[in-house]
């Protein structure tokens, strides 16, 4: 059948195959770092040098990737549908942008953005920060901050996202762990309504991969493609 509101969520599983690691794999970046040092605000309080030194690392990487077949995949399918896409992405990376995704809301920030404590602007910023580095709009030193919505904080444009599930009538999850809420209880809110098909394309099943009517199972740059192109030749 076709659909004519297809809203995507997509995780770090999908900018994986694009270099950028993932958070909580056996290998991710969870492993490695504890989240209440790098990912709280508690944490910059403590340590605002050691969060800028993770963040400042998180954008060179971020410098030297490129987005992968997935991302093209879903800008493909935002171009070519006769129906409206909105990708809802957890990623704080630039690569659904960079790919040609237009109707984009990311819900956790962006790693190439900044935001100023002191005057609340946000711009954009794709280098390192210090504590030092002084803002851009109010010209004080010690307030800037990455513009990424760390645990404990709310995520930005929920009314916007609760409206696009609100109408949505094919549900996608792609590279998604499951278990981060609210992100991980769209998929809920969707099957309540009753009007959407809901899928889950993951390397594996996630925590919520029972909730999903249809599971497509395999690396992002192979099974999103491939379901791109089935909805489009409906």
């Amino acid at each position: 059948m076709g659909y004519s509101n297809i809203v995507i969520l997509t995780g770090a599983g999908i900018s994986a195959e694009s270099g950028l690691g993932t958070f909580r794999d056996k290998d991710g970046l969870w492993t490695k770092y504890d989240l209440e040092d790098v990912a709280t605000p508690e944490g910059y309080a403590r340590n605002p040098d050691f969060v800028h030194e993770f963040y400042n690392a998180r954008r060179a990487n971020l410098r030297d990737a490129e987005p992968n077949a997935a991302h093209h995949a879903l800008a493909a399918l935002e171009d070519q549908i006769d129906g409206r896409v909105v990708v809802v992405t957890q990623n704080i990376d630039n690569l659904h942008e960079l790919a040609g995704t237009r109707t984009l809301i990311h819900m956790h920030g962006e790693l190439f953005k900044t935001r100023c404590e002191n005057c609340q602007a946000v711009y954009a910023w794709t280098e390192d920060l210090s504590r030092g580095t002084p803002c851009r709009s109010c010209r004080l030193p010690g307030g800037l901050r990455p513009h990424v919505v760390w645990f404990g904080e709310m995520p930005l444009q929920m009314g916007e996202i609760h409206a696009a599930l609100d109408d949505c009538d094919l549900f996608l999850s792609i590279g998604t762990s499951g278990n981060v809420y609210p992100a991980a209880g769209f998929v809920e809110e969707v099957r309540r309504k009753g009007q959407a098909h809901t899928v889950e394309l993951n390397l594996d099943p996630s925590e919520g991969a029972n909730l999903f009517a249809e599971h497509i199972h395999g690396p992002a740059s192979e099974v999103v493609p491939a379901y791109v192109r089935r909805l489009l030749d409906d």
